[in-house]
């Protein structure tokens, strides 16, 4: 199987876990009662891809979107990883990098058709820049699969043959029934989110709120956003410390900014509260250390999404049917767990939720 690609290399990523999975900027966030409009809530509908079946060996097109942080990453590796098990039906993977730019990613995509590749994979960064070029792939008769993002319009559903996410309003929801279960139905919390505006955002915290407006005794005290941030993270919690003398929980949507929770609170003196996290080994390491006296929660949006849309791609240049609409469910790491997952001997930057082998794994994550 020949790969066309820049090698992946994993460079010092110092506790940069901006997300790498949703730049969908300026999109105005849902009420609760939207909920049911979410894809993560539509039925799945059965395509027939018989149209697209070819004869191996295959060409795929895979658009990296963005390799800004050791998510993005992890999640590219597992994509090829899994390429890698299939060189009896793959020929040849053309790779093209976005750098977290919509016109460059436009531009690849376009390239892509023009090679006329058998499939495209791709993790839009934006639905409605990339319509066009999703027409002209259609038009060719190549099939595209959404990758970690989901496409939501009518008009980008139909110009998309698959797509595969997990989902960040479930996300949301689970470490939030935690969260509510932890202080008996009732309590006072912060909430610290993600970016502003950003897809992921914004549905981690409406699947939150889906949760917490069922217990009234729930008091959200402040909502703050601290942008996936570890500095930010801790800044933001030290600021609302003073202002809020009874905290006792905290809701956060991110790893990096919960370990900044943590410190903000240690440094102030207060005890540490139940608060919700992320998979990622930076933030393992620091709750492993205070397992006794602090007890969280991991949910995960795995990095082996990557792996099951170059199956998924597979499955469709075989003709096999596939669902339109594919969920990878939300895992989840508890102080039960913690143990079997984190990994004390590897960087901050691993993400434990993986389908690497340890192998793989020792040759991205070495220091």
């Amino acid at each position: 199987m020949k790969v066309q690609k820049r090698t992946l290399i994993m460079v010092v990523l110092v506790l940069v876990f901006a997300l790498a999975f949703s730049i969908s900027y300026g999109e105005k966030p849902m009420e609760v009662e939207e909920e049911e409009k979410l894809i993560e809530k539509v039925k799945p509908q059965l395509v027939d891809t018989s149209r697209y079946k070819k004869d191996p060996l295959f060409t795929i097109g895979f658009d990296i979107y963005w390799l800004g942080n050791s998510w993005s990453v992890q999640f590219a590796e597992e994509f090829e990883l899994e390429a890698s098990y299939h060189r009896d039906v793959i020929g040849d993977i053309v790779i093209t990098d976005s750098e977290g730019k919509v016109a460059k990613q436009v531009s690849n995509l376009e390239d892509l058709v023009a090679r006329n590749v058998d499939i495209i994979v791709v993790t839009p960064l934006s639905e409605s820049a990339l319509i066009p070029v999703f027409r002209k792939a259609k038009n060719k008769g190549i099939p595209v699969v959404s990758n970690a993002i989901f496409v939501k319009s009518p008009e980008g559903r139909a110009l998309v043959t698959s797509q595969v996410n997990a989902g960040d309003f479930e996300f949301g929801r689970v470490i939030a029934q935690w969260l509510a279960d932890e202080l008996g139905g009732s309590g006072k919390i912060i909430a610290i989110s993600g970016m502003a505006g950003v897809e992921t955002t914004e549905l981690r915290w409406e699947g939150a709120m889906s949760v917490f407006k069922k217990y009234p005794g729930i008091e959200v005290l402040a909502r703050e956003y601290a942008d996936w941030s570890y500095p930010k993270g801790k800044s933001v919690m030290a600021s609302l410390l003073p202002a809020y003398p009874e905290i006792d929980g905290v809701w956060s949507g991110g790893a990096a900014m919960t370990r900044g929770a943590i410190e903000a609170f240690e440094e102030a003196g207060r005890p540490l509260v139940p608060m919700t996290g992320e998979d990622n080994n930076g933030f393992l390491k620091v709750w492993l250390e205070r397992k006794d006296t602090f007890n969280s929660i991991a949910a995960s949006k795995p990095t082996y999404i990557g792996s099951e849309a170059c199956r998924l791609a597979l499955k469709i240049l075989q003709g096999e049917p596939v669902n339109d609409i594919n969920i990878v469910s939300v895992p989840i790491i508890t102080n039960k767990d913690l143990e079997k997952y984190v990994r004390p001997d590897l960087p901050d930057s691993l993400w434990l939720r993986t389908r690497l082998p340890e192998s793989k794994i020792q040759e991205i994550f070495k220091e």
